[in-house]
């Protein structure tokens, strides 16, 4: 079982994010801060093998506290439960476990829970990992070792490209079918093609060796932004390169990805 530490300073999100955990058998002992320096001191003495971090602390950012309980003590798994999804990409740089949009929903951190114990579970891979790279500025294309990935439908490949976008996020199979296929009721039918989507890109991916860029928990989905290289999560956090390789466009083929392509925008403008 995991013990976990719920770092939050608005007491009463730190209360309903504890009751949370208390729902979820997994867990075990749960205890609650609403500063930095509070869950470090706990944490001298209570090692454990779950921090919940909220990114806006009194005394710091939950970024800098994760880096400190990575260095402190490496083996506690860390997930983001914060209203933000700006900080994602760095979250990965300190390798966070899991990251979750406010508000927190039981279904969300079921999800988490589940893809961090069964990433411990995995075996080592007895084979190199390919070099995989995505692509987003311009059109949206997946390469391994520098050649492309084909997909069989499209909507399997625009699929991950929503996935890719979501920066490790996990999101709901409704929550897919409303963006991919606006305006059409998530029904039986929908759900039905949604399923063969998803088989779809599973046996493209696993038939080009990168099955696990992708993870799918208790209904949730993601991808694991650790297993590739993403020119636009290069861009968020400052890359010089690749601020130069944009063009202003981004995954052209999806009218979704307008928002974010603004938000690329309004980065680059504030970096450089």
């Amino acid at each position: 079982m995991l013990n976990v530490l719920c770092v939050e300073d608005d007491r009463q999100a730190l209360q309903q994010l504890m009751a949370l955990c208390g729902r979820i058998p997994e867990m075990g002992t749960v205890h609650g801060a609403a500063r930095a320096g509070e869950a470090l001191a706990w944490l001298e003495d209570h090692p454990c093998g779950l921090a919940l971090l909220d990114i806006g602390l009194p005394d710091t950012d939950g970024i800098t506290l994760a880096r400190k309980i990575r260095e402190r003590w490496p083996g506690t798994a860390i997930i983001f439960v914060t209203a933000s999804p700006a900080y994602a990409v760095d979250a990965w740089t300190i390798h966070a476990e899991g990251y979750i949009l406010k508000p927190a929903t039981e279904e969300r951190l079921r999800a988490e829970v589940g893809h961090l114990l069964a990433g411990r579970a995995a075996p080592v891979p007895e084979r190199p990992v390919p070099r995989v790279s995505v692509k987003t500025f311009g059109a949206f294309d997946v390469l391994v070792d520098g050649e492309p990935v084909h997909f069989r439908r499209a909507k399997a490949k625009e699929l991950l490209a929503f996935l890719v976008e979501r920066q490790g996020e996990s999101v709901t199979r409704e929550e897919i079918w409303r963006v991919l296929w606006e305006g059409r009721p998530y029904d039986r039918p929908g759900q039905k093609q949604l399923d063969v989507i998803l088989r779809s890109l599973r046996a493209t991916l696993e038939e080009n060796g990168i099955g696990g860029i992708l993870s799918l928990q208790r209904g949730a989905i993601r991808v694991e932004p650790r297993c590739f290289t993403c020119d636009m999560y290069r861009l968020l956090l400052g890359d010089v390169t690749a601020i130069g390789e944009y063009r202003g466009e981004y995954m052209t083929a999806y009218s979704w990805a307008s928002l974010q392509e603004a938000y690329l925008e309004r980065r680059i403008e504030n970096l450089t």
